[in-house]
């Protein structure tokens, strides 16, 4: 996606509001403490994004404003994800951005850290019945949507008649995952209700571990006896596990896989036929909007976003930034490269370069 077709600029989702000093950074302003903001992201092993563009662009946002920031991974370990939030409430941070684990861990930290007068964000995960001030995230069932209609396309164009769709979702503690499912449901549902598409094996994958996601999606294709025609594969991690089974069956590329984040790994599996679509979330953007609003609350600011994310467990409305999203099929992986989300030669690989030449990648 080249820069601006699909990204609306985060700044135009934020106006100020209610500013309260925000002097000099060197020293705070009016007595407060220096602005410095902490970061958790969740972990690097469901997807490569958090370590790969969430960190980058998020550092980068930061020295651009000249903050002082820290920026941890917890690495899917939930102990770990407390005590970071703890030692960064004890070492000064004057806003706290998460990518909870779970809404219940999520909620403690949040919790504490607004008890010691921290502002806190969201930022890509909803913690429900947390105490976040903003939620900085993409419109998650458009996002499970893109997915549900691009399978719907792979079907048709390969002619499937009667298709036994097998759904990988993402972890059940994860509410984006529910929304993904949301999303993909709302066009698949139908379908199966009329008996066009039959509806095959429907599993979570705790933790979006992708080891056991291929470990699930063996067992569906033992359970219906190799009769799986299509695959709505949560993210783009799911997929490749997905993918690896298939592979070892011989069904690599006949069975249509889904998948979202967009990775480069996706986008060689989409050039090669064995991945029929990924969904490309331009992170750039979510983390600049992030960045902007943690930053003001750094400084003692506060923005109005023009959105808002309804939390039905803390019963309250988020002030929020929610992005869209694109499609990305074989004709459209040159729009994830020249956006600078991957690198030309993280996909362009020998093995892959013949194909991306067919591609029109350049």
């Amino acid at each position: 996606m080249r820069r601006g077709i699909l990204t609306v600029a985060a700044v135009g989702l934020l106006t100020a509001g209610s500013l309260t000093a925000c002097g000099n950074d060197s020293s705070g302003a009016a007595g407060r403490p220096k602005p410095k903001i902490g970061v958790i992201l969740p972990d690097s092993a469901s997807s490569n994004r958090w370590e790969t563009a969430d960190r980058r662009y998020l550092e980068a946002a930061f020295k651009a404003a000249g903050v002082d920031y820290d920026i941890q991974n917890a690495q899917n370990d939930k102990a770990r994800f407390v005590t970071i939030a703890e030692q960064m409430i004890t070492n000064g941070v004057t806003a706290l951005m998460i990518t909870n684990l779970d809404s219940g861990t999520g909620k403690a930290v949040l919790d504490k850290a607004t008890q010691k007068g921290v502002a806190t964000i969201d930022y890509d995960r909803p913690t429900l019945g947390g105490s976040a001030q903003y939620y900085v995230s993409f419109d998650n069932v458009a996002v499970g949507r893109l997915q549900g209609e691009g399978l719907v396309k792979c079907l048709t164009d390969k002619g499937i008649k009667t298709p036994v769709i097998a759904e990988l979702n993402g972890s059940p503690t994860d509410n984006n995952a529910v929304q993904f499912k949301e999303g993909y449901d709302s066009v698949l549902q139908p379908r199966y209700d009329s008996k066009q598409y039959r509806k095959g094996p429907d599993q979570s994958v705790p933790e979006w571990n992708n080891t056991t996601g291929g470990t699930i999606f063996e067992q569906m294709l033992t359970q219906t006896n190799g009769r799986i025609d299509a695959v709505v594969a949560a993210n783009d991690g799911l997929a490749n596990a997905v993918i690896s089974v298939l592979a070892k069956n011989k069904l690599n590329g006949k069975v249509p896989v889904t998948g979202q984040d967009a990775d480069a790994q996706a986008l060689q599996h989409i050039l090669s036929g064995d991945q029929c679509m990924t969904v490309y979330k331009p992170v750039r953007t979510e983390a600049e909007a992030a960045a902007d609003l943690a930053i003001a609350l750094a400084r003692g600011e506060r923005k109005k976003t023009e959105q808002s994310f309804r939390d039905p467990k803390g019963n309250r409305n988020v002030p929020a930034v929610l992005l869209g999203a694109q499609a990305i099929t074989k004709e459209t992986v040159q729009d994830v490269i020249a956006d600078g989300y991957v690198d030309k030669a993280d996909v362009c690989t020998a093995k892959y370069a013949a194909l991306c030449a067919q591609a029109g990648i350049d």
